[in-house]
């Protein structure tokens, strides 16, 4: 894979899980200078890919105040851990500092700017990628590697700096359509399978695959409550985006639950069930999955579950 042809910047990645450890992979291939700025030290990092296994030259940090400002910031811990992430961006960042909150969710902008200091931006970034941490430094990509930005000067600059590179950077003219289409990939495959504890077979089953319509039907009603022009099409186009993941591929709430880490649905799940109670609109399947969701996770945190 060829180096991009954008001229070598210094970028960092927060957080050393699936999807920074994929996109520090990348961006190092793609000629850049990139640290992994991570919670406990690796020796090194693989990532198994299109049959190949990558060993990039990365720096890894694990304080904040070992980093330095860079030229981009790439944010890529789960959203429930952003605040967590507040000593890393306020070391990372400078003026002119951009920070790709590479998060799931709809309310990146939200989140993220009030952390960062004065110059510095925070541009929203969608994942579209399959990938999984194994083990610690060791990553799997399974399908896709895709971030959906705004249309804009740094979604531009962001697309030349992978431009090239196994990572496609996209720039969408409407956001707010676009994060909640992909907020339909996770509101029913997500929380199906962390709360079932199985992969993505699961939605092959035609009685799940139907709840699994219904589940996102009343995120469709949220979403267009908020403006979203999104349609019935847009429920199946997610179906058959989870699909088409593959029989044993699985979602980052399955993953965090799988190893025992807290999971993301206050900003899946949760994130419809607060809109549709601003909106009035009923949506019992929801509700019940946060219900069961919000006890999964209690007991993770507790450190009681099997």
């Amino acid at each position: 894979m060829s180096a991009s042809a954008a001229p070598p910047e210094r970028i960092a990645v927060i957080g050393g899980g699936a999807v920074g450890g994929l996109v520090a992979a990348f961006a190092e291939e793609a000629g850049h200078e990139v640290t992994l700025c991570l919670r406990s030290p690796l020796d090194g990092l693989t990532v198994e890919t299109e049959g190949e296994v990558l060993r990039p030259r990365l720096r890894f940090v694990t304080e904040p105040d070992e980093a330095g400002v860079h030229d981009w910031v790439l944010l890529t811990t789960k959203a429930q851990d952003t605040e967590g992430a507040a000593g890393w961006l306020n070391a990372l960042c400078g003026p002119g500092t951009v920070v790709a909150v590479v998060q799931n969710g709809i309310d990146h902008v939200e989140r993220v700017s009030p952390l960062l200091p004065e110059g510095a931006e925070a541009l929203p970034a969608l994942a579209f990628m399959a990938v999984e941490r194994v083990a610690p430094g060791r990553i799997v990509h399974h399908y896709s590697s895709e971030l959906h930005v705004p249309e804009g000067q740094s979604g531009a600059r962001l697309r030349a700096l992978f431009a090239g590179s196994r990572l496609t950077v996209r720039g969408v003219g409407d956001f707010r359509t676009a994060a909640w289409r992909k907020l339909f990939t996770n509101v029913a495959a997500n929380p199906l399978t962390a709360l079932l504890l199985q992969r993505m077979h699961i939605l092959g089953d035609p009685e799940m695959y139907a709840r699994a319509e219904e589940i996102l039907r009343e995120g469709l009603a949220v979403a267009q409550a908020e403006g979203a022009l999104v349609d019935e099409e847009d429920v199946r186009r997610a179906l058959r985006a989870n699909l088409a993941v593959g029989p044993d591929g699985g979602t980052s709430t399955f993953y965090d639950r799988l190893a025992g880490r807290p999971m993301e649905h206050e900003h899946l799940t949760g994130a419809v069930v607060r809109l549709a109670e601003r909106h009035g609109v009923d949506v019992p399947l929801n509700r019940l999955l946060l219900t069961l969701l919000r006890a999964a996770d209690r007991e993770l945190r507790s450190g009681s579950a099997d």
